[in-house]
């Protein structure tokens, strides 16, 4: 097994700038990064000191991976499909493998993905779940259905599969990148409810009936990784930090857009370089210790 002093997940702004600043005190660290954030969107970027030549949005998260990288930091495009916490490390999965370090840094934007059908935001936390880990005990012989293509979709059929009677996979449009045993690939028109709970999925013009249904589109998010280790939220899902951007976990970490605050490139990497100089500091002491 892989491990470092600090993994960061997302390779944006926030991300980019802890690991510059970490590498340069010497640490080993791992950024792991999907290759797009909401900075991709961006066509120009004029308000970010020293782009004056006004690289896009794309160009801007290339050079800063680039420079993370030129310092020692590994960076690696690979999605995370699961995070734990045994309370003395943190261990990330990924599609390639596993890796494990003292810090973790959440640094993967904003919002979740979820659908924007019919019926998913009126039934989230009555049916509508983002967390296979989480919840998948509360459907225990009973038939559920995965959301998504990808890896991270992969792992959360495993583990419901564990439990389930029955797992059904939709891909709401996408080729799958996995064997299910019931697979729908059409995309998703609704989602049905019964008794003031999710009950069904309407695809292809007909509705397949489910217990529960787990939406796990792209890569494992900021609500994700939240609700698996007990991280505190906002009412409108901002993870919450203290000053140094450390969560209710010590040795925890959110830094940029899944916080609180302006969504700018500026306050992003200001919260990098804060999480990383609170990391230096704290990884510092424990070896004194």
């Amino acid at each position: 097994m892989n491990e470092y002093d600090t993994i960061i997940l997302g390779g944006g702004p926030a991300g980019a700038t802890a690991a510059l600043y970490l590498a340069r005190a010497g640490l080993k660290v791992l950024v792991l990064h999907g290759n797009a954030s909401a900075l991709h969107k961006a066509e120009r970027i004029q308000n970010y000191y020293g782009a004056a030549d006004t690289p896009t949005g794309a160009e801007l998260y290339a050079r800063g991976l680039s420079q993370a990288e030129s310092v020692g930091a590994e960076i690696r495009i690979d999605q995370a499909t699961f995070c734990e916490y045994d309370g003395a490390q943190f261990t990330v999965t990924t599609a390639a493998g596993a890796y494990t370090a003292r810090t973790l840094v959440i640094a993967t934007g904003a919002a979740r993905r979820t659908l924007d059908i019919d019926g998913v935001k009126e039934y989230e936390g009555k049916g509508v779940s983002y967390c296979a880990v989480c919840d998948a005990f509360f459907y225990r012989g009973k038939r559920v259905g995965v959301v998504g293509a990808g890896e991270f979709a992969r792992h959360e059929y495993e583990t419901l599969s564990r439990v389930a009677k029955e797992t059904v996979l939709f891909t709401n449009g996408e080729r799958p990148t996995f064997d299910a045993t019931e697979t729908y690939t059409d995309r998703i028109e609704k989602v049905t409810g019964e008794n003031g709970r999710a009950s069904g999925v309407t695809v292809g013009g007909k509705t397949v009936q489910v217990d529960g249904l787990f939406i796990a589109l792209g890569v494992l998010g900021a609500a994700a990784i939240s609700k698996s280790l007990g991280i505190m939220t906002t009412p409108e899902g901002a993870i919450e930090t203290d000053k140094t951007g450390m969560t209710n976990i010590q040795g925890l970490y959110a830094a940029g857009d899944c916080t609180a605050g302006v969504k700018q490139v500026s306050k992003a990497a200001c919260d990098g370089m804060t999480v990383a100089f609170a990391i230096i500091a704290e990884l510092k002491n424990a070896r004194r210790d």
